[in-house]
C-alpha cells in the first residue's frame, strides 16, 4: 500500500508493484509446497513500512506463516535483495539494500532460495550490462545473506506444525480396500449420512481406477469430529488376524456368553462363548466377567460349526493339571460302566426262550 513507502495516493486496486512483487514471492514459495497438499493456499502480506525490499520480506514472512499454519513445506525459504554501486572499473556489491541504495544504485537483484539452492530471482539494472565477475560475486554474497536469514527463521520455527490451526478447515485422506466402500456408505447412504450429521463433517468417497481402492476424503473444522470418522472407518475395515491376541471390552452379558468389542475397533463386536471363559466349568457368565471389563482374548478365525468368529479367553490361561485322585476316580467309573454292560446282556436272555412260542401253522 502507498503508506508503507511514504506515498500519498488513493488505494483504487492492485498496483503494478503489488502484482510484480507478489508474483516473485509466489514463485519463490510455490515450489516448496508439496504436490499432495490438499489445500488452496493464499498468503496475504500487509507491508506496514518499507525501506528496502518488501517482496523479500514477504518471502521470509510467508515461509514462517505457512510453516506455522501447518503447511508441510519441503524446505524453508529466505530471500535477500542485492545492490550495486559502480564507477568505471570499480564496483561494490551491497547486501539487503535500503530505499536510497535501490534508488541511487545501479542494480536491484533479488534472490530467494533454500539452503540447497535458488527458487526464484529477479534483476533490475540501470547500466548497460554486468560482467561475469560481478554476477558471480553478487550470487555468492546473496547466498551468505540468505543462509544467515534462514538461520534466524529456523530459530523462531524449526519445522512445520504437524497439524493446521484449530479454527482452520481440515482435509484428511484415507485409503480403504474397495470391498469396504459399500459398508461405509451403507444401504441408501444411511451410514455415511448419519456419520456426517453426527460429526459435522463432509465425507467424499472416490474409487481409484488403477488399484480399485476407496479414497475417502474427510473435510471439517473440528478435529474431534474427524477423529470419530477415522475411528468409524477403522472399525468397519478392521479384520483380526488368526492366532493374534486382542484387547476387548464387555458390552453385553448373555446366558450363553458375553458380547465383547475390540478396543482398537469400537463397534466391531464378537461373541465370547461361556465355554471359552475359563478352563473350569462356568455356570454363570458374571462369575468371570461383567459389563465394562477389559480383557485379552485370542482370535481363532471362523468356527466351522457356527460359521462365526471365534475368540477365547481360556486359551490365554494356563491349563490346570489334573489331580491324581480325579484320574483314579475317572478310571473306576469307566471300569464300572464296562461291568454294567454284562448285566444288560444277561437281562436280554438267550435265544432258547423262543421254545415257549407256538409252532407256526401252514396256510393250506
Amino acid at each position: 500500500p502507498p503508506f508503507s513507502t511514504g506515498e500519498a495516493r488513493p488505494i483504487r486496486g492492485t498496483s503494478r508493484r503489488e502484482i510484480g512483487h507478489g508474483n516473485l514471492a509466489q514463485r519463490a514459495l510455490k515450489g516448496m509446497i508439496p504436490a499432495d497438499c490438499p489445500y488452496t493456499v493464499r498468503v496475504v502480506s500487509e507491508v506496514l513500512e518499507s525501506n528496502g525490499s518488501s517482496s523479500m520480506a514477504t518471502v521470509c514472512a510467508g515461509t514462517m506463516a505457512l510453516m506455522d499454519s501447518g503447511v508441510q513445506l519441503k524446505k524453508p525459504v529466505s530471500g535477500i535483495a542485492m545492490g550495486l554501486i559502480s564507477e568505471g572499473d570499480n564496483y561494490a556489491v551491497l547486501s539487503d539494500i535500503l530505499g536510497d541504495e535501490d534508488h541511487l544504485g545501479d542494480m536491484d537483484f533479488k534472490v530467494t532460495g533454500t539452503e540447497e539452492g535458488i527458487t526464484a530471482c529477479q534483476m533490475d539494472i540501470k547500466i548497460k550490462g554486468l560482467s561475469y565477475e560481478i554476477l558471480v560475486n553478487a550470487l555468492k554474497q546473496a547466498r551468505d545473506g540468505r543462509l544467515h536469514i534462514l538461520g534466524k527463521l529456523t530459530e523462531a520455527i524449526a519445522e512445520p506444525r504437524e497439524n493446521v490451526k484449530a479454527h482452520a478447515p481440515k482435509i484428511i485422506t484415507r485409503r480403504i480396500p474397495g470391498d469396504y466402500i459399500g459398508a461405509l456408505i451403507g444401504p441408501g447412504g444411511k451410514v455415511i449420512q448419519e456419520l456426517q450429521k453426527e460429526t459435522k463433517t463432509e465425507i467424499v468417497i472416490n474409487e481409484d481406477p488403477e488399484t480399485e481402492e476407496g479414497i475417502v476424503e474427510i473435510l471439517g473444522t473440528s478435529q474431534e469430529g474427524i477423529d470419530k470418522v477415522l475411528a468409524k472407518i477403522d472399525a468397519i475395515t478392521f479384520k483380526p488376524e488368526k492366532g493374534s491376541v486382542y484387547e476387548v471390552k464387555v458390552i453385553k452379558v448373555l446366558d450363553f456368553g458375553a458380547v465383547v468389542e475390540y478396543v482398537e475397533a469400537p463397534g466391531n463386536e464378537v461373541l465370547l462363548h461361556i465355554s471359552e471363559l475359563a478352563w473350569e466349568r462356568t455356570n454363570d457368565v458374571t462369575d468371570v466377567v461383567n459389563i465394562g471389563d477389559v480383557l485379552d482374548v485370542k482370535y481363532f478365525g471362523i468356527d466351522p460349526k457356527t460359521r462365526k468368529d471365534k475368540v477365547s479367553r481360556k486359551a490365554l490361561l494356563p491349563r490346570p493339571e489334573r489331580k491324581e485322585g480325579d484320574r483314579d476316580r475317572n478310571r473306576d467309573n469307566n471300569r464300572g460302566d464296562r461291568d454294567n454292560r454284562g448285566d444288560r446282556r444277561d437281562n436280554r436272555g438267550g435265544r432258547d426262550n423262543r421254545g415257549d412260542r407256538k409252532p407256526r401253522r401252514d396256510n393250506e
